[in-house]
């Protein structure tokens, strides 16, 4: 599902967030298609979801970008940096970034060799 303009535009009117920085609408799409995969819990856990999803599409995005993406995906609970997110992660099939022109603007920092980061990786889709 790639998510339209308009539909950010209303989730971050929406959101309720106040003075929000947002990179681009692109990255919110991009975050929106990492947090799709993860697998969920019941519980909360945090982590440094901005850096990993980063890592994987190659491109700066903001804290907001992310909370933005994870309150439009129905699968995510929680409050940044707290979400319903399981401990062992899914690497994202590079197939979901095909049609994200700002995926991989900053390659400088596409670092997903980090094999601890990832206990599954998504097939091709």
């Amino acid at each position: 599902m790639v998510l339209t303009d308009a539909q950010i535009v209303q989730a971050k009117k929406d959101a309720g967030q106040i003075q929000p920085r947002h990179e681009h609408n692109d990255c919110i799409r991009m975050a929106y298609e990492w947090l799709d995969v993860q697998r969920t819990t019941k519980g909360k856990r945090s982590a440094d979801w901005k850096h990993i999803i980063e890592r994987w599409c190659g491109r700066y995005i903001s804290d907001d970008d992310v909370r933005i993406a994870a309150f439009m995906n129905p699968k995510i609970d929680g409050k940044y940096p707290n979400y319903n997110i399981g401990k062992q992660l899914t690497l994202p099939s590079s197939q979901r970034l095909r049609a994200i022109g700002e995926a991989g603007k900053h390659n400088q920092i596409l670092r997903v060799g980090r094999p601890n980061v990832y206990k599954f990786i998504e097939s091709d889709i």
